[in-house]
């Protein structure tokens, strides 16, 4: 039986100033029901912790003494979190007046969903791409092979970043971006919490896959924003994200395709992320 309404979830490692601004705005533009802060701190060295306790008492503090990963303290907040929703919030946002209502009372009309995102803006006021379909075997070919980024307007050929995609539209998607994505409680004692074998990427792929699998939807919503800066606590250790990236698209695959595809297609597609990780790596060293 949930106690509340909505639970926030924010992972944090290492984003005090950030996490100081998402945490204002929530204070700033708060739900209207009733809801819970859970700050996770993986192991933060820049008083992040000790900011939240000082700055914002009203927040459950949940500090690691070790960086668990993101799938990990996703999971320790989802356990606390006594909410019928349930909000995975990146500490490099900030919430804008409405949008946790907009997000929660989507979820109560479309009893079919297990999650909702909505529309991710930049610092520059420019609306980010923030939906991707699954990274299935000809989407993946396409971006490596680089016809995505001849063809980004092409259905076919811009299929895994959905570069067509227009976020003035709402829409059933595959995976919306993690950085603002409201979950339903239901779905979640459906589903499970976050496989642990993807601690940085991927998990929330791979959960929104199992949440279709078991027949829920995905959604996005334009009547909701959020400012995302992006990427504070992965650029802080940008080469071995690089690598960390392909590592888990490569377990994704093992996990989801390796009996659904002909075995030499799913060999040549795990070959392809291999050399892909490869260069990229070098070229991130060099930058």
């Amino acid at each position: 039986m949930c106690n509340m309404q909505l639970s926030i979830i924010i992972v944090n490692w290492n984003t005090k100033d950030y996490l100081r601004r998402c945490l204002a705005s929530i204070r700033e533009h708060p739900f209207s029901g009733s809801a819970e802060v859970i700050v996770v701190d993986n192991a933060s060295s820049d008083s992040s912790a000790e900011m939240v306790k000082e700055e914002f008492p009203e927040v459950v503090l949940l500090a690691n003494e070790e960086n668990l990963g993101y799938a990990e303290g996703n999971n320790q907040g989802i356990e606390r979190a006594g909410g019928e929703h349930v909000l995975l919030l990146n500490p490099d946002t900030e919430v804008n007046a409405g949008t946790l209502d907009v997000l929660s009372q989507f979820l109560d009309a479309h009893s079919d969903a297990a999650a909702v995102s909505c529309r991710l803006i930049g610092p520059d006021g420019k609306v980010q791409s923030s939906c991707r379909s699954f990274p299935d075997p000809a989407g993946v070919l396409y971006e490596y092979s680089r016809l995505s980024r001849l063809f980004p307007r092409s259905r076919v050929f811009g299929s895994y970043r959905m570069t067509y995609f227009d976020y003035a539209t709402e829409a059933e998607v595959d995976q919306p971006m993690a950085s603002c994505l409201m979950l339903t409680r239901k779905a979640l004692d459906d589903v499970g919490l976050f496989d642990e074998e993807f601690p940085i990427f991927f998990n929330e792929v791979d959960w929104l896959f199992c949440a279709r699998e078991k027949g829920w939807k995905v959604y996005f919503t334009p009547a909701a924003e959020i400012i995302h800066h992006g990427g504070a606590s992965t650029r802080q250790v940008k080469p071995e994200m690089v690598r960390q990236s392909h590592r888990s698209l490569a377990a994704f695959y093992r996990k989801h395709y390796k009996r659904r595809i002909p075995a030499p297609l799913y060999w040549f597609i795990m070959a392809a992320i291999s050399v892909n990780c490869f260069f990229s790596s070098r070229l991130r060293r060099c930058e």
